[in-house]
Order: structure tokens, then sequence, then C-alpha cells
């Protein structure tokens, strides 16, 4: 009897010992999905599937919701987590910090995925598209050697190369002035050229005009979209703003001035706002709806370029002088006040082409400003929010002397490694792209495909596609090469 006893006894404490090694053995996710209900004429192998893919999904839920706590919950979190690669589940690290500086890869820090990004490009011409063998002699691969000190590593995303081009638009038979895609849009393209028309393009499915808009007798100096992409307002040389409906193709309104209008912009919280720059020295505050001006304000010389802050309350403005300009705007009543005013050190004043706001840069850590002016200089600032947009110079590049005028703009994408990196046309024919920090060989990458000097770039939402135009009215977006 004792030893039964003693028999009953170890039994009893391997079974408990079972119980305790199972419970600290089965995930709560797990538990949860094998108390699931069980009918009488159910299949047993079918209660199992959907048991075990009811744990999968659980246990693959946890990984997506550390993902996104760890990029912040916000647009570029979505971004890392549509483009993480396909073992990312196995991959238990946490992403990279999402700031809007990262370059929008999903790469955990500590991982042999952790790759340095690699910058050759392909660059081709119209037989991509055309299949026209005449062309093939303007085909080539673009690399740059200045960067053959950069290490490479097999398997990492190239983010500045390109496959070459998604689609070309010739249709133009004059320069192109302005080229924007759609807020927040990556399939919607519009470009004035200086025979005042606007040309709204798709780029998504078969590429195709949508609609052609004539009105404007002279040059589209520019043009920018509403917040629904429902309308565009543009300026022009002709000394009118006009406002479009882009589904009917037609001008609802045309407000006139006294002198040619060189920018616009709607204000990005309240978009019954218009904020016009023209030659007269002027900002002008018009009401979207009633087309009547509300407020303006003077600068010393002709207003070339413009540009919104994300929240509406700062306008950062540039003039003909080289002269770049912070004006405080109230949101509800569009009141101006002048802020600070940054004056260039060169001696040869030029006027400024671009002027281009970001909130976020990993350089220079808070919200940034490029200006490019048309002797070929970019400048990069940080912008001091709590002193009503002070302007701080962080580095500048001087290029080869323009004679157009030509725009540049930020690259959306960055490296993990710090720097700031710019795109732009050139007289040679060819697109640019430049990191401002280096001291030398700033040049890290170029696109060869255009036979006249590139005066446009912009990027769609998507930072898939790139576009660019030239002085005899091509238009070529290129599509950037996908992650690996």
């Amino acid at each position: 009897m004792a030893e039964q006893t003693s028999e009953e006894k170890s039994s009893a404490e391997e079974e408990e010992d079972k119980k305790k090694n199972m419970s600290e053995i089965v995930d709560p996710e797990l538990f949860s999905c094998l108390l699931q209900p069980v009918t009488a004429n159910s299949d047993p192998e079918y209660n199992g599937t959907r048991r075990l893919l009811l744990y999968l999904k659980a246990e693959s839920g946890v990984f997506r919701r550390r993902d996104w706590r760890c990029n912040g919950k916000g647009y570029v979190a979505y971004r890392n987590y549509i483009g993480r690669p396909r073992n990312w589940e196995s991959l238990q690290s946490p992403s990279v910090q999402g700031t809007p500086g990262n370059s929008g890869r999903w790469i955990p820090p500590s991982s042999p995925h952790s790759l340095l990004f690699e910058v050759d490009s392909w660059s081709s011409s119209r037989d991509l598209q055309s299949g026209n063998p005449d062309s093939s002699r303007r085909s080539s691969f673009s690399s740059n050697a200045s960067d053959n000190d950069r290490p490479r590593q097999r398997g990492a995303e190239l983010a500045y190369s390109f496959v070459g081009m998604h689609c070309i638009f010739d249709q133009c038979k004059a320069s192109v002035t302005v080229l924007k895609f759609g807020h927040m849009r990556s399939d919607l393209l519009a470009y004035g050229a200086s025979d005042g028309t606007l040309t709204v393009c798709t780029v998504s499915g078969p590429p195709s005009i949508i609609k052609e808009l004539k009105g404007h007798s002279k040059d589209v100096t520019d043009f920018d979209f509403s917040s629904n992409n429902q309308y565009i307002a543009s300026s022009s040389m002709d000394k009118t703003v006009r406002v479009w409906e882009i589904a009917k193709g037609l001008c609802i309104r045309v407000i006139y001035g006294v002198s040619s209008q060189s920018c616009i912009r709607f204000h990005p919280v309240n978009n019954n706002f218009l904020s016009v720059g023209n030659s007269n020295k002027e900002i002008t505050v018009i009401n979207f709806s009633t087309g009547r001006a509300i407020n303006k304000t003077v600068f010393d010389s002709e207003v070339t370029s413009m540009d919104h802050d994300h929240t509406g309350q700062l306008i950062f403005c540039g003039d003909a002088r080289g002269c770049i300009y912070s004006v405080s705007m109230n949101s509800r009543t569009g009141a101006l006040s002048r802020s600070h005013r940054h004056r260039s050190t060169r001696r040869q004043k030029s006027p400024i082409t671009t002027v281009q706001y970001r909130s976020f840069s990993l350089l220079a850590r808070g919200p940034v400003l490029l200006t490019c002016t048309q002797d070929g200089s970019l400048s990069f600032f940080s912008i001091a929010l709590e002193i009503q947009g002070y302007l701080t110079l962080r580095c500048s590049l001087k290029l080869t002397q323009q004679i157009h005028s030509i725009r540049a703009s930020f690259c959306p994408l960055l490296s993990l490694e710090k720097g700031e990196y710019i795109v732009a046309g050139s007289e040679d024919s060819n697109v640019y792209f430049y990191d401002l920090t280096r001291p030398t060989n700033t040049c890290v990458n170029k696109l060869q495909g255009h036979r006249f000097p590139v005066t446009c770039v912009a990027w769609n939402h998507g930072e898939n596609l790139l576009a660019s135009s030239d002085y005899s009215g091509t238009v070529i977006v290129w599509k950037r090469s996908k992650t690996s």
C-alpha cells in the first residue's frame, strides 16, 4: 500500500509539473484559439486548420502592432509597413525609427538586413516606350564614379536607381515652365507651358491626357492643386489668375491683376484662401469663392516663388534679388505680416526660382527650406518655428551658370546615413541628384534622356515616380527601381 501511495504521489506530481510546463509554453493567443467553439457536425480537420490559422494571424498581429508602435503610428509607419520584406515576421527586431527623414523602407537597425543604399541608375531614352531603333544611340547606363568608395552589399535597395522611363508626354510644343503631381496623389500629373496651356495627365494604367486647359495668353508661371484635386489655380504673365475645374476642363473664375502673376499657392488648411505673388512686389491673399482680394503685403522686389509651411501660418517667398522672406499669415482672416528677411551674401543678385518647404529633415532635426536661384545656387536652411520662421543657412551648393529658369526639389527618399539630397535639372539636358552635405563629389547620380535643358522636376506622392520636363515641351516620367 505504501508503494502504491508513493507511485500515486509521483504520478500526481508529474501531472502537476506537466500542467505548469504547459501553462508556461502555451501562448495566450494560442490558448484563446483552442477555446473556439466546436459544432457537433463540424469536421475535426477543418477545426484544427481554423485554429492554426487564427493562431498564426494573432501572432503576426503582434509583430504588426510592434512595428507600428516603433514607427510612431504615422505616414512613414504605414509606408514602412506596406514596403516590408517578405520575411519580415521572422525579423523580430523593431524597424527604424519612423521619421520623415528615413527612406521609407522597413530595415531593422541591428540585423544583417541593415544595408546601405547604392547610387547607380538606369537611364534610357524614348525607345523604351516607342521602340524606335534610331533612338537607341541615346540609351545609356549612367553610374557615378564618385560614389565608388561607398560600401555596397547585395540585396540593398537602390535609393536613386531607376529602371527606365515609365511614360513620355511630348504633345506640347512649347517650353514647360512648371510641373507638379496632384496633392497626395501618385497618378495625377499636370504641367504648364510658355504658350499658356495647362495639361492634366494620368500616369496610372495606360498613361493619357485627361484635360488640356486653355485660357492664358502668355506663359503659365505657376499653378497649384486644391487639397481634393478638383481644382487648379494658375498664375500667368498675362496678369491673370485662373481657377479651373479639372473634371469639366473649364475655367470657372478669372482674377485680373495689374502686373504679371509669378507664383500661387492654396492655403494648406483653409483652401478658400489663395496666396499670389506678382511682379508688383506684392503677395495678395484672394478669396477662392468670390475672387476678391482680402489682404496684401509689399516687399522690396518682385516676388518670384513661394511656399506654405504645413500649418499654413507661415509663407516663405523669394524675390528677384535673391532675398528670402518669412511672412506670418492668419488662417482665419488671411492677414499677412512680414517676420524675417534673409539677405543673399552673393555680389550678383539672382532671382529665386524655387522655394520648397519640408516639415522634417534628418540633418536639421526639424523643418527645412530649399531655395534655388536662376544662376544655379542651391541653399538649404533650417527653420526656427518658435521665432516665426527665422532661417539659418546649413549648407549650399553652387552649380554651373544657368541661362534658363531651372527648378529644384527635395528628394523624399533619404538613406540611413546623414545627408540632404536634392534633384534638379540642368542646361546639359540631364537630371542630377546632389547631396548638399558633401564637401566634394556632391553629385551622386544622374538621369539621361532629354535632348534640351531640363527646367522642372517633381516627385509623386508614392515616391516611385520622378517627372522631369525640358525646354522643348517633353515630359518624361522616370520609374524608380523596386525594393529587392
